[in-house]
């Protein structure tokens, strides 16, 4: 009779856990998972995003502060840009003079006792100029 290879009796036994030492707490087995992902806009109407980011300076006064803004100090146009990325999503802001130019994804996952995994997905387009 021929056996699977994944049949019980064909596995390695498993060690049984054991308690851990005293004083010593218990191994962390859990995986901790992150991923972030980063959109990439460029500015293509410059006006229409420093008209945009001072209305959006205007409703929403705290947000606008983070970026430096302030009744008499204008935003510039990385904070503009920044400011409306931040309060807007991709169909507006390209109504709003910012073009969608890819995103890239990093995803690291590790348990507590080992070197994280590192993942980098992107679609951005490759540079023409790169050498």
């Amino acid at each position: 009779m021929t056996l699977p290879l994944t049949h019980p009796s064909l596995l390695p036994a498993l060690p049984a856990q054991q308690p851990p030492a005293p004083g010593r707490p218990p191994l962390d087995l859990r995986v901790h998972v992150q991923r972030i992902t980063a959109e990439t806009y460029v500015v293509t109407d410059p006006r229409r995003v420093l008209a945009h980011a001072r209305t959006a300076a205007r409703t929403e006064p705290g947000t606008a502060a983070l970026l430096g803004h302030t009744p008499l100090t204008p935003l510039s146009l990385s904070a503009a840009a920044a400011l409306l990325a931040a309060l807007h999503d991709d169909d507006e802001l390209e109504a709003m003079g910012l073009h969608p130019a890819g995103h890239a994804t990093c995803i690291s996952a590790a348990r507590t006792d080992e070197d994280p995994v590192l993942l980098e997905l992107s679609n951005a387009p490759e540079h023409e100029n790169s050498p």
